[in-house]
């Protein structure tokens, strides 16, 4: 499909009056041939091949926002999962690693890198266990590098020994943070069904059935949608909001359509993925909460919240798919707590709670993200949050994920303050019923029936 000088003349006015930027330019590397048994080599070829195979990302995402206009917030890098890449390492820190993937990021001049992680929805190997263990201080250690780990699908169940395993380690890594308002937990997220192609984070990684090297594009654009919205009469009905937001959508994508087929030119690898994703940012007018409240929600977490983001993620995921033959990552709205100026306002209202977040993200496209809450919340809560948002993912075949913020010597009133993309994190109150028990039972939460699809 063909770029028209129209669509070109209308991205512009987006940019210049609506916020519309694309979010990320991620290049995924694959760094398979990294390994070796002794740590420090492994980190030193790491380190080889991310400034080498990145040396050319910032200056041609530079490049390619002043020739089109369009601005580029972020320049990332995902890598192969690090758990993979280390199986041969003896020692049991693999933290050199992330030092060497945060040196590499600060080298090449990208916001962040993802792909300490690990996938573990089945089992846990010897290198899944060291990598998990390592999080805490890898994440302590640097700036740059972001952490995932898998440990749910709907093909495998949900990995219990790993839930509680990573509620112990978003604890630590909370603790070992504490002085800097928990960060290394703002940079770490649990994952059922995580995504291959993903190039937002901290969730990104570069998956298994990617090619060597490719280019994936995270596409934003709230304010557009909020101003479209806004314009709309009263009584419009809900059919006339679904055709106005696959319409915006449709327009977004394309202006990320055309900012990836450059950028893949221009470094010369593969064309991957268009993430079309509301991603907020705390700037105001740039917040998916008030995207929520313009369709008609008095305040975003009162009644009819999720009726209208279901009706706002099927809406944009139709309008992409139409846009572009290269739709993938996650694709639909994001809702994260501190990063979304609307949802810290509806939390310091008593509008949006926890609960009420939950239920969100069943018909979002992530899940539980960027929640601060009181730093005595206990393991066994901790652990049954994240189980109930794996069964969210499981039992309804999508992608759901944690991000959680434990808050050191804070609690409920105080605020997590991050800067930047991460904003303020009001800190939450949790629900102290989860007991003893049920996290620490273990073993393998079975695949539901509709995994069996062959």
């Amino acid at each position: 499909m063909q770029i028209t000088p129209q669509e070109v003349s209308q991205t512009l006015a987006m940019v210049s009056k609506q916020n519309l930027d694309i979010r990320t330019i991620t290049l995924g590397l694959s760094i398979r041939d990294c390994g070796h048994e002794d740590v420090d080599v492994c980190a030193r070829k790491v380190y080889d091949r991310l400034t080498k195979a990145a040396e050319n990302l910032v200056p041609t995402a530079d490049q390619l926002a002043r020739e089109y206009g369009i601005p580029i917030a972020n320049k990332r890098i995902s890598v192969t999962p690090v758990a993979e890449v280390c199986a041969a390492v003896k020692t049991a820190d693999l933290s050199p690693v992330a030092v060497a993937l945060d040196r590499a990021a600060a080298e090449v001049g990208v916001d962040f890198v993802g792909g300490f992680s690990a996938l573990v929805q089945k089992g846990c190997s010897k290198t899944d266990h060291k990598l998990m263990d390592s999080i805490p201080r890898a994440l302590a250690d640097t700036q740059r590098v972001c952490s995932s780990v898998n440990v749910a699908s709907t093909r495998a169940g949900i990995n219990m020994d790993a839930v509680l395993k990573m509620s112990r380690i978003i604890r630590e890594a909370a603790e070992l943070t504490a002085d800097r308002d928990s960060i290394a937990c703002a940079k770490l997220v649990v994952f059922a069904n995580a995504v291959e192609d993903n190039p937002f984070m901290a969730g990104a990684f570069h998956g298994s059935g990617e090619a060597e090297a490719v280019v994936n594009v995270g596409v934003s654009g709230p304010g557009v949608m909020q101003a479209v919205l806004a314009d709309l009469p009263k009584d419009a009905d809900l059919t006339t909001v679904a055709e106005a937001i696959k319409a915006t959508a449709f327009r977004i994508t394309r202006a990320g359509e055309l900012i990836a087929r450059e950028a893949s030119r221009r470094l010369g690898v593969q064309m991957g993925i268009l993430d079309l994703s509301l991603a907020p940012t705390p700037a105001e007018g740039d917040s998916v909460a008030q995207i929520l409240e313009a369709i008609g929600v008095g305040v975003c977490g009162g009644p009819g919240t999720t009726a209208a983001l279901a009706l706002l993620n099927d809406a944009v995921k139709k309008g992409g798919v139409m846009a572009s033959s290269s739709v993938g990552g996650l694709s639909g709205a994001f809702i994260p707590v501190s990063e979304d100026a609307g949802m810290i306002a509806a939390v310091n209202q008593g509008a949006l709670s926890l609960e009420k977040l939950e239920a969100m993200t069943c018909v979002c496209s992530v899940g539980l993200d960027m929640i601060a809450v009181p730093g005595d919340t206990t393991i066994e809560t901790i652990a049954g949050v994240i189980a109930d948002e794996m069964a969210i993912g499981v039992i309804n075949n999508k992608t759901t994920a944690v991000r959680l913020i434990p808050a050191i010597g804070k609690s409920v009133g105080d605020s997590l303050e991050f800067g930047g993309l991460l904003g303020t994190a009001p800190i939450m109150p949790v629900n102290g019923f989860a007991g003893t028990v049920f996290a620490h039972r273990g073993g393998r939460f079975p695949a539901p029936l509709n995994s069996l699809k062959n």
